[in-house]
């Protein structure tokens, strides 16, 4: 049995259809954008990753980590 309280992200209104690819990387870029802007310690920036990485692949987001690391990312986090 699975313990624990299960939660998914909220509905958006920007996404609504049931593809969440888009949803994915835009939280992925948000939450890069406001780390850049407001530094790693802001909470509200948490809220971008948490979201993200409930409804990516890993894999995804490990290797547009991957990328941002390099300075190789095709969206703009500045």
């Amino acid at each position: 049995p699975i313990t624990g309280k299960l939660t998914a992200p909220p509905y958006d209104p920007r996404f609504p259809n049931m593809n969440k690819t888009r949803m994915c990387w835009q939280n992925f870029v948000d939450y890069h954008r406001c780390v850049n802007k407001f530094g790693e310690e802001h909470k509200p920036c948490a809220w971008f990753q948490w979201v993200y990485k409930k409804i990516c692949p890993n894999e995804w987001h490990e290797r547009w980590q991957e990328r941002v690391d390099d300075d190789a990312f095709a969206g703009r986090l500045k």
